[in-house]
């Protein structure tokens, strides 16, 4: 992914429930596992063009299972 990363989407495994919002909310940022559950794309980081999209599938999880943690490069 190009852009400027300056935060990482984590998904908790153990919280995920297989809603799939996120995915629907960041296609580009979300991977969906052959049992439905959820898993960030390479290693989480998020461009600054998907910035918004990576906040809004935080705020949309009903299980709180995602979170965006900041890059430490």
């Amino acid at each position: 992914m190009s852009g400027s990363s300056k935060f990482r989407l984590v998904v908790d495994g153990d919280k995920c429930q297989g809603h799939n919002r996120c995915k629907l909310i960041a296609p580009e940022l979300i991977d969906i596992d052959d049992f439905g559950f959820a898993h960030a794309v390479g290693d989480g980081r998020v461009p600054e063009a998907h910035a918004d999209a990576a906040r809004k599938a935080v705020r949309n999880c009903p299980e709180f299972a995602l979170k965006l943690e900041p890059v430490k490069d």
